[in-house]
């Protein structure tokens, strides 16, 4: 047992590491003016995840409640706890994945967001809305799976979260995005595009390693225990990743911002599959996704004019959609798979996760907007978040010696 708490233990702080990718990624495609606020909403969101799952959200997911003594939730004697304080690692596991929601959303609202509501709908989101479809795909609450497994011949599979995580946060990002709307100065009047390059490639492409790297860790981890461990999960992983950047290098035209983000492409659209698929078919499902994410980035930002900062709901909620898809094609026994799945069943699983999301986006952020707001005023969005909200930017030392 003491294998196995080091084992999620170490895949935690994989996970936790990822936190810091998300921040960099953040920091390195915003402007100047608002890095100061990339770095800290990634800190303050996860911080706000952990107590909304701990007292709230890790319970609707799983029924699980930590409000005893510590004795008995680290499995000491007459404890039903696992012994050796398993089910806190564990919590401590799968809370760096629910506090990936907020983080993938705040690439899409980056630089005209408020503060404290982002911070409220993040409380909501991680304690309620996460953790709902959570307990349907991966507790099996409601009778979900059985369902599924009566109705189209096999459970709903999400080995690491393609839609549990990334499609789930990149699809209430796109109901955040819709409503705050676009930067000011992104469009002109005869909505032709403005462009707003990134500001720092070297942050961008840091981000993207640091993220690369912490997702073994997401995926391989999320095995649980010791004995379940695949070398094909770690494999399969490498390949989609490989395979992204390798798609996004030639269909986005040597682009760094595109190449780095197609390495995540690759990565969010394997999850669900990584212990199903052929490493051909991981390799296909990475290459699917990096061309997904160009295109559609490509196409949001140009053709339907929504501004979405880092382009969150195509990188984790188109390619986790597709992700959750492709997992019931590349892992049939038919094209060299593991078997267990159906294409009926990863369909409908991703769509329903889909819908989840898509609603809760326009409700929470609809509520905030109605109730509170959820823009800065168009003074301080010029200003930059930086300064209007957390009165310090990024390099203070060059402003001053700037004038």
């Amino acid at each position: 047992m003491g294998s196995d708490v080091f084992f999620i233990l170490i895949g935690a702080v994989m996970v936790l590491a990822m936190h810091t990718g998300f921040a960099f990624l953040e920091v390195g495609t915003v402007r100047k003016r608002s890095q100061v606020n990339a770095l800290v909403k990634i800190l303050v969101d996860f911080s706000a995840s952990t107590v909304a799952y701990f007292f709230i959200g890790y319970s609707v997911a799983y029924g699980v409640s930590f409000l005893e003594s510590a004795k008995m939730i680290s499995g000491g004697e007459g404890s039903t706890f696992t012994p050796q304080g398993y089910d806190l690692v564990k919590f401590f596991f799968l809370l760096t994945f629910a506090a990936a929601i907020p983080a993938i959303i705040s690439g899409g609202i980056a630089e005209r967001a408020k503060f404290y509501p982002q911070l409220i709908a993040t409380f909501v989101l991680v304690a309620l809305v996460y953790p709902f479809f959570e307990g349907l795909a991966w507790n099996g609450n409601m009778g979900f799976q059985e369902f599924m497994e009566g109705t189209f011949g096999a459970k709903f599979h999400d080995f690491a979260g393609s839609v549990v995580v990334h499609a789930m946060g990149g699809w209430i990002a796109l109901g955040a995005v819709i409503l705050l709307g676009n930067r000011k100065g992104r469009y002109r009047a005869d909505g032709t595009p403005v462009g707003m390059p990134p500001s720092n490639i070297i942050w961008l492409a840091l981000g993207a390693w640091v993220l690369s790297v912490g997702w073994f860790g997401f995926n391989v981890m999320s095995a649980q225990k010791l004995e379940a461990v695949s070398g094909l999960v770690a494999v399969n992983s490498l390949m989609a990743m490989v395979g992204g950047v390798l798609a996004a290098l030639v269909v986005g035209r040597n682009d760094p911002g595109f190449i780095h983000n197609g390495a995540l492409a690759g990565l969010v659209a394997v999850c669900a599959g990584s212990d199903v698929m052929h490493p051909i078919g991981a390799l296909a499902t990475g290459a699917a996704a990096g061309v997904v994410f160009v295109v559609a980035f490509n196409w949001q930002q140009n053709k339907l004019k929504i501004d979405d900062v880092l382009g969150v709901w195509p990188l984790h909620g188109l390619c986790g959609t597709l992700g959750g898809v492709l997992c019931g094609v590349f892992g049939l026994e038919a094209l060299g798979g593991m078997g267990g799945v159906t294409f009926a069943s990863q369909l409908i699983g991703t769509l329903v996760g889909v819908v989840i999301a898509l609603v809760a986006g326009f409700v929470v952020y609809g509520a905030l907007k109605a109730s509170t707001g959820i823009r800065l005023s168009e003074e301080q969005e010029f200003q930059g978040a930086d300064l209007a909200i957390h009165k310090i930017s990024s390099t203070p030392d060059e402003d001053l010696r700037g004038g």
